[in-house]
C-alpha cells in the first residue's frame, strides 16, 4: 500500500457480520462510534482491512445496508479472495498461490455424494470456494467422510465449519490466517510491515486469525461457542488474545486501549469538544469533530446556545466560502449564521453523519487540502458528497485548522432524494 510513507501505524484485521457490524443495533452506534475513531486518529497513517467469509456480492451489499468505511484491503470468500483499495484491485500472486493440488470439479463431484449437503447461493461460489449448508448434527460425520474423499483424489483441501450451518471447502493454503500470513509478508519484504496488528472476530472462521504469531487479537463479547471453544485449547494462556466484555465493535474499540495500540476515545464519545485536544490535531481529526458537532446541533443533543456559534465562527475564516454540491455558493459565517433557525430540525429522527477516506495533503506552508466523502443518513435515505476543503493551519486559527473553502458534489447514486435543508 503507498497511500502513506512508511509502516502503519496500526493495522485492524476485523471480520465483518456480529464483529464489525452489529445486525442488532438498528442505530449503527458501535459501528459509528468506530468510524469516528479511525477516521480522526487512524485513516491518515494506519491500515483498515475487512476479512469476511462474504463473496463480493454480499460484500457490496452490507456496505449498501451499514455506514461501513472503505477498508484499503478486503479479504473476501474466506480468505480466498485479496483486493486492494475501493476499486477492489484482485491480488494476482494470491490467487496464483491457491492453485496449487485444487480441482473445483472433483470437489463438486465428490459433494454430491453427500445428500447432508445443501449448496448455498450461486454467489457464494467462487473460483477457490464451495459453500454449502449442513446442519449441526451431521457436520463432523461429513467433515471426516468427505476429507477422506478429496485426499484420496489428490487433492489438499481445507474444510471450514462456522456459524452452526456454514460449511466452506478451500484449497488448503486458503482462509483468514493464511491470507493475512500473506500480507504480513509481502509487507515485510517491502521493508514495512505494520507496527501492530490487531484481529478481531466473533466465529469458526476467524479462529485462524488468532493463530498468527505476533499479532494481538480481540474476540467480541457475542463471540460464538466454536471460536470460545477453539480459544480454550488452543490460545488460553496467551496473553495478546483477549475476550472483550462489549459487543462487535465496540469490542475493537475496547481491544485497541487494552493493548494499548493508541488512542480508544472515539469523538462519539466526547461530550465536550474543547476538552478534545490531541497533542498533534490532524485534519481528519478536524474534519471528523466538524460533523460531529453539526449532527448534534440539528439533534438537539447539545444545548442551543450561542457559544456553539460562536466556536464554528472561530474555525472558519471569515472569507470563507461552501459550494454546494447543486452548484449554489454561500458564505460559511452566513451558514453558520441560519444554524439557528435549524436546531433540532431532525430531533427524534434517523439523521447520522459519518466521514470516509479522509486524506489530506499539506500544499503550502499552511495550507491542507483535504479530500473525503460525507454520508449523511436520514429518514429521506442516504446520500454522500464528494467533499473537498481547504485548511489554514496558522497558529492563531482556533484549536489549529481555519475552515477556508468547502466544495461538494454528489457521489453518483447518492444525490439527495427530496429537497432537503442544506448548510454543511
Amino acid at each position: 500500500m503507498d497511500r502513506f510513507d512508511g509502516p502503519a501505524r496500526l493495522m485492524i484485521v476485523s471480520d465483518l457480520d456480529h464483529t464489525m457490524v452489529d445486525h442488532h443495533d438498528p442505530e449503527n452506534l458501535s459501528l459509528l462510534r468506530f468510524n469516528a475513531l479511525w477516521e480522526a486518529n487512524y485513516r491518515h497513517d494506519s491500515l483498515l482491512v475487512f476479512s469476511t467469509g462474504r463473496s463480493p456480492t454480499l460484500y457490496k451489499q452490507l456496505r449498501k445496508e451499514k455506514p461501513m468505511l472503505t477498508p484499503d484491503i478486503t479479504i473476501m470468500s474466506v480468505g480466498t479472495e485479496i483486493t486492494y483499495g475501493e476499486s477492489m484491485v484482485p491480488d494476482d500472486g494470491w490467487e496464483n498461490f491457491l492453485n496449487h493440488k485444487w480441482d473445483r470439479n472433483i470437489v463438486t463431484e465428490e459433494t454430491a455424494k453427500f445428500p447432508h449437503l445443501k449448496f448455498q447461493s450461486e454467489t457464494e461460489q467462487r473460483s477457490h470456494k464451495i459453500s454449502f449448508y449442513v446442519e449441526k448434527e451431521h457436520a463432523q460425520e461429513v467433515i471426516k467422510a468427505l476429507s477422506e474423499r478429496l485426499e484420496k483424489r489428490g487433492l489438499d483441501v481445507k474444510i471450514i465449519y462456522s456459524g452452526g450451518m456454514d460449511l466452506d471447502i478451500l484449497p488448503q493454503g486458503a482462509g483468514k490466517g493464511q491470507a493475512l500470513a500473506y500480507l504480513l509478508k509481502k509487507f515485510k519484504s517491502d521493508g514495512k510491515p505494520p507496527a501492530n496488528t490487531l484481529v478481531c472476530g466473533d466465529s469458526g472462521n476467524d479462529a485462524e486469525l488468532f493463530s498468527i504469531p505476533e499479532v494481538h487479537g480481540v474476540m467480541v463479547s457475542n463471540a460464538q461457542e466454536e471460536l470460545l471453544q477453539w480459544h480454550a485449547e488452543n490460545a488460553k494462556d496467551n496473553p495478546n488474545i483477549v475476550h472483550a466484555s462489549e459487543k462487535c465493535a465496540a469490542g475493537i474499540i475496547q481491544a485497541i486501549g487494552h493493548f494499548r495500540l493508541g488512542t480508544n476515545t472515539s469523538p462519539r464519545d466526547v461530550i465536550d469538544f474543547s476538552r478534545l485536544q490531541p497533542e498533534s490535531p490532524t485534519p481528519g481529526h478536524e474534519v471528523v469533530k466538524f460533523y460531529m458537532l453539526y449532527e448534534r446541533w440539528c439533534r438537539a443533543e447539545i444545548a442551543n446556545s450561542e457559544q456553539h456559534i460562536q466556536h464554528l465562527k472561530n474555525i472558519c475564516h471569515p472569507s470563507g466560502v461552501i459550494v454546494h454540491p447543486s452548484g449554489t455558493e454561500r458564505s460559511l459565517y452566513s451558514c453558520i449564521d441560519a444554524l439557528g433557525s435549524f436546531y433540532g430540525d431532525k430531533q427524534g429522527k434517523q439523521f447520522r453523519i459519518w466521514v470516509d477516506r479522509v486524506s489530506s495533503a499539506q500544499i503550502g506552508s499552511n495550507v491542507w487540502l483535504v479530500k473525503f466523502d460525507k454520508w449523511e443518513l436520514s429518514d429521506e435515505g442516504r446520500q454522500c458528497c464528494l467533499t473537498t476543503i481547504l485548511l489554514d493551519s496558522k497558529p492563531e486559527a482556533s484549536k489549529g485548522f481555519a475552515w477556508v473553502h468547502i466544495h461538494q458534489t454528489w457521489l453518483d447514486g447518492y444525490q439527495a432524494r427530496v429537497p432537503t435543508s442544506w448548510l454543511f
